[in-house]
């Protein structure tokens, strides 16, 4: 059996006993602020689990694709993964321990034929129930193990959620690969017991302060690595020599020339060049890119452990892109978003890490030495300052850095190197000089939906109309629900059905007034829960409102066609990036509101400004021909095999919205917006702004109708008045203009030899000025006006004629002080420094600078304090002279 057919096999299985197979989620957790990255199968079922959603069916079966971070330093073992596919079978309030059991050993021992006697169970402490069952199937007494919390009770993922105890299957690798221990059995240490199958009773909803309390119903939740499982079936002692990891192994071994098999440390390193492949690929598919916090930091750190380990295999050159490309090839007939990305997954490797082999060498030179100061001085380990300034100077991952380390027998000071970190935050937070407050959602105040999570999803009748007569469903204030509230209460608004679109993938909330016969509201923002629930914010302007309440829901319906036309507009522009730069440009985030649009794209390289051009020129066109717009329902895997263009970082549901523009259609995609009906309705777009956002990220920023026509109309306004101005034509004025910067370029030539002349002659006069101070000789004047650049030519001419001196001269440049010192070289020998005399000198006038021994220069604000400042430039020299 291969990996394909397992994957096949589980689902299938579970479909024929009512489940419904649905797809796996993103590996960037949706909606779930406590997660990092999808760690596990339940991810996206803890909605059904907490009753915030409502599940398509209580009978659930997937396969996810997993990331977990704490493996990342255990990869190279045979064991261990970070990217991993977990199969699992899940019931919402439906089955529970008796099914769940039952149907798991029938599948390992029945439907794929591990023997029995490879087979043991480990269960909670104290989880009879459990127990039961396993001996009502046949497991013997002797195969079933009791274990404590820390093995057995699955707790939530994340900070908070669903969790329970547990049953686990394990599988018997062989004698040959344990400890020899007689008490060696499931969850030794030793690597001989494989655990292929976790099987989580969800009984508990844990919050974020570590309470337990029951959940209403039961739950089901399951977990089968598919990775360990095949190599129990393909009887091999690793996931690495199973035919998900063979191409990849097979790949490496030919690039490298080395042989897998032969020896320990080679395995070591092609297993994590070859675990960490796969990750690679998926998170950039994921739309994750290299950075130092949070996901791309995770990105970043396996992409450099995988490169650093490639060098021990011999490969100095980048080569991770290759190997990204292997694991496309062979996994995007079950992952499509590979081959969509497959570009972009090859570039992001590419540049990422060329950037990091560029600094590789002088990172592993200055680790080698640091370990071999710590070994010679008889150190346990290294400083927290010196994997700091490794971390801080030459980009080299502490982990990295801790891992070389550990393979000398080294450790890490952990906690001074966090230290040090908070030290180079706060020099952060200071050179900043931000005052914070609250954090905000946008202009609208904090969304808190603890008093509205219960409450039924709200029909919206958004699309077909702009008002609606509807029913007062809940009323919140002070997050707390009432009955009734009053003229002059800001207040949360639920109704049973509205026309006012909730903020949802990128487009702003609706505006607008509710009206009753007692009171009207006027509603500044529209959320939406995470049940669909839609929260109409606004204030009582006018007598009261209550629960129960006949209303009239009327949209700003100005305010909603502006968002409309935007929303329309960035199909449109994602149809001309695709057109003019490649079907590799997908979606990656955006913001519609009224006045503006800003649309979020992955593209590598730069963009032209004949592509920007040619992509703006390509939208109008297609306003110009005032295209259809149409939206339909229909399953989401029916839209997608249409060519329906979707976020892969997106939920969806079983029915998805389709917006098609056209006929043939150029553009289509899934879409839960509000759009005009025809392209024309746009009138104009407008590109107001393009630039890079990261790596392989880029930003464009645009406006449409009103607003486009209002910048159109400024614009030319503006022109006008340059063409008034300059006296020429509006033809005239790229010339006229032109020709007037010239005359300014000349002029300001012209200026700087008469400035560069005056200051020669004033040098002329004033080495008579100059001063003998404990026997060195010292020029301090203060010069007319000037810039300085001139006011260091000056200097360097003083400097030559006198010889051996220090000279210190100040100007008043458009009211501002500035300060300039020199020191001869005679003098610099003898200790004496620009940069110290300098600073002393311009403290006086508030200011202050530096330089070098030769040379420095300051500024300072107060010029009533230049004369002062000057005088006390002799007695530093004086004080310095003295202490040399």
């Amino acid at each position: 059996m291969t990996g394909d057919e397992l994957r096949q096999a589980f689902l299938n299985f579970f479909e024929d006993r009512g489940h419904k197979v649905i797809p796996g989620s993103s590996l960037v957790p949706h909606k779930d602020p406590t997660l990092l990255l999808t760690s596990a199968g339940m991810v996206q079922i803890k909605p059904y689990f907490l009753g915030l959603e409502t599940p398509p069916s209580q009978r659930l079966a997937s396969c996810q694709k997993c990331f977990r971070t704490t493996d990342i330093d255990s990869v190279g073992d045979s064991k261990h993964l970070t990217f991993f596919e977990m199969l699992g079978n899940f019931s919402v309030g439906n089955y529970f321990k008796r099914e769940t059991i039952s149907w798991a050993w029938e599948f390992v021992a029945r439907y794929l034929g591990l023997p029995e006697e490879r087979l043991w169970i480990t269960i909670y402490h104290d989880d009879d129930e459990a127990f039961a069952y396993w001996r009502q199937i046949g497991v013997p007494v002797e195969k079933i193990l009791r274990f404590g919390e820390k093995d057995n009770f699955w707790g939530p993922v994340g900070d908070s959620g669903p969790c329970g105890p547990c049953s686990e299957i394990h599988y018997d690798l062989g004698e040959e690969l344990g400890c020899g221990k007689a008490e060696c059995k499931p969850n030794c240490d030793c690597g001989r017991f494989s655990e292929i199958w976790n099987l989580v009773f969800t009984q508990y909803n844990q919050d974020q302060s570590g309470r337990r309390t029951p959940l209403p119903k039961p739950n089901i939740d399951t977990g089968m690595g598919l990775e360990r499982t095949l190599a129990a079936i393909q009887g091999k002692s690793s996931p690495y020599e199973t035919d998900l990891f063979s191409p990849l192994v097979g790949h490496i071994c030919r690039l490298s020339g080395k042989k897998y098999g032969r020896d320990e440390n080679t395995d070591r390193a092609i297993r994590i060049v070859t675990e960490h492949s796969r990750g690679i690929a998926f998170l950039i598919a994921a739309d994750v890119r290299p950075d130092n916090v949070g996901r791309g930091y995770v990105l970043r750190r396996i992409l450099r452990r995988a490169s650093l380990f490639g060098r021990k295999l011999g490969l100095n050159d980048p080569f991770l892109n290759e190997m990204a490309e292997v694991v496309v090839s062979t996994m995007s007939h079950i992952y499509p978003e590979l081959m969509a990305n497959q570009s972009l997954i090859s570039e992001v490797v590419r540049v990422e890490e060329e950037k990091f082999v560029t600094t590789l060498d002088t990172g592993l030179n200055l680790v080698e030495k640091l370990i071999g100061e710590a070994l010679a001085q008889r150190r346990e380990g290294l400083t927290g300052e010196e994997v700091f300034r490794l971390y801080d100077t030459y980009g080299f991952p502490p982990e990295l850095t801790a891992e070389i380390a550990r393979e000398k027998g080294l450790s890490i000071d952990w906690e001074g190197f966090q230290a040090e970190m908070e030290k180079q935050r706060e020099r952060a937070r200071a050179s900043q000089r931000v005052v914070t407050g609250s954090v905000h959602m946008r202009g609208k105040g904090k969304l808190k939906v603890k008093a509205t999570v219960t409450h039924k999803q709200t029909r919206f009748v958004g699309y077909q109309k702009y008002s609606s007569r509807s029913k007062v469903r809940d009323l919140i204030t002070n997050e707390c629900s009432v009955r009734s509230v009053g003229e002059g209460s800001e207040v949360d608004v639920i109704l049973d059905k509205t026309p006012f679109y909730g903020e949802m993938g990128g487009q702003v909330g609706d505006r607008g007034e509710i009206n009753s016969q007692e009171g009207k509201v006027v509603v500044t923002n529209t959320l939406r829960t995470h049940s669909d629930a839609i929260i109409h914010r606004g204030k009582v302007v006018e007598g009261s409102i209550s629960i129960g309440d006949e209303v009239e829901a009327k949209v700003d319906v100005a305010r909603r066609l502006d968002i409309a036309r935007n929303h329309t507009a960035t199909h449109l522009l994602q149809a001309a990036l695709r057109q003019t730069l490649g079907n590799r440009v997908y979606q990656k985030g955006s913001l519609v509101e009224p006045e503006r649009f800003r649309f979020d794209f992955s593209h590598m390289a730069s963009i032209t400004e004949e592509e920007r051009e040619k992509i703006q020129r390509q939208v109008n066109e297609w306003i110009r021909q005032n295209l259809e717009v149409k939206a339909k329902t229909l399953p989401y895997a029916e839209a997608v095999a249409e060519g329906a263009i979707a976020l892969f970082e997106e939920k969806y549901g079983e029915e998805v919205r389709m917006l098609t523009i056209g006929e043939p259609a150029m553009s289509k995609e899934l879409c839960g917006g509000t759009h005009v009906k025809s392209s024309g309705e746009l009138g104009m777009f407008l590109i107001t702004g393009e630039s890079s956002i990261g790596t392989g990220l880029h930003r464009i920023e645009a406006i449409t109708g009103r607003e486009a026509e209002y910048l159109i109309e400024s614009r030319s306004a503006a022109l006008q008045h340059i063409a008034k101005e300059v006296e020429g034509s509006l033809e005239e004025v790229p010339d006229k203009v032109k020709a007037l910067i010239g005359e300014l370029e000349a002029e300001r030539k012209k200026g700087l030899l008469l400035e560069r002349e005056l200051s020669r002659r004033i040098a002329e006069d004033l080495p008579g000025q100059a001063e003998q101070v404990s026997g060195v000789t010292v020029l301090a004047a203060r010069v007319p006006p000037l810039t300085m650049p001139i006011l260091r030519e000056m200097g360097d001419i003083l400097r030559d004629r006198l010889k051996s001196a220090i000279v210190v001269l100040a100007t008043v440049y458009n009211g501002k002080p500035s300060f300039l010192a020199m020191v001869t070289p005679d003098l610099v020998a003898r200790g004496l420094h620009a940069g110290d005399i300098i600073d002393q000198v311009a403290k006086v006038a508030g200011g202050g600078g530096g330089g070098k021994a030769a040379m420095a220069q300051a500024g300072g604000k107060d010029a009533s304090k230049v004369d002062e400042a000057l005088k006390l430039a002799k007695s530093v020299v004086a004080s310095r002279v003295s202490s040399h």
